[in-house]
């Protein structure tokens, strides 16, 4: 029974849909918004997209891309970030990232904040993101 049990468990099926690789937040001095980054990756036979963030330590957390426009670089909001199956998402610096704001208590560099993904297929996970300084590259 044990052995059929894991044999389910380890099978595709049951396997992870998401993970969250190598999380980091950009700081900024005085309570500027800050950035979150991270590799979204998908192991399912399912496209997933997350939808969404939160965090106790910030009152808002936004999903955002940032493009350049004829050589003017600015951020959009974006509603989702699709990870299509057996495959990864960057949020990296130049491109996706979460905007962090308003922050509910004093954070810097060294400490950990911690973010829930929300993704379409309705699962949560739950991620304590390392604070690096403002000069940070990954």
């Amino acid at each position: 029974m044990l052995a059929l049990a894991a044999a389910l468990l380890a099978s595709p099926a049951f396997a992870a849909a998401i993970t969250v690789q190598k999380p980091w937040v950009r700081w900024l001095p005085a309570g500027l918004p800050a950035a979150g980054y991270a590799t979204l990756v998908n192991g399912s036979d399912t496209p997933v997209s997350l939808v969404g963030a939160r965090s106790p330590d910030y009152g808002s957390v936004m999903i955002h891309r940032s493009l350049d426009r004829g050589g003017m670089e600015r951020m959009v909001m974006v509603n989702a970030i699709p990870v299509p199956p057996h495959s990864r998402a960057a949020l990296a610096p130049g491109g996706y990232h979460l905007m962090l704001m308003q922050p509910r208590h004093a954070i810097r560099p060294g400490m950990r904040v911690s973010v829930r993904f929300e993704f379409s297929d309705g699962s949560t996970i739950d991620v304590a993101m390392p604070v690096r300084p403002a000069n940070a590259s990954g």
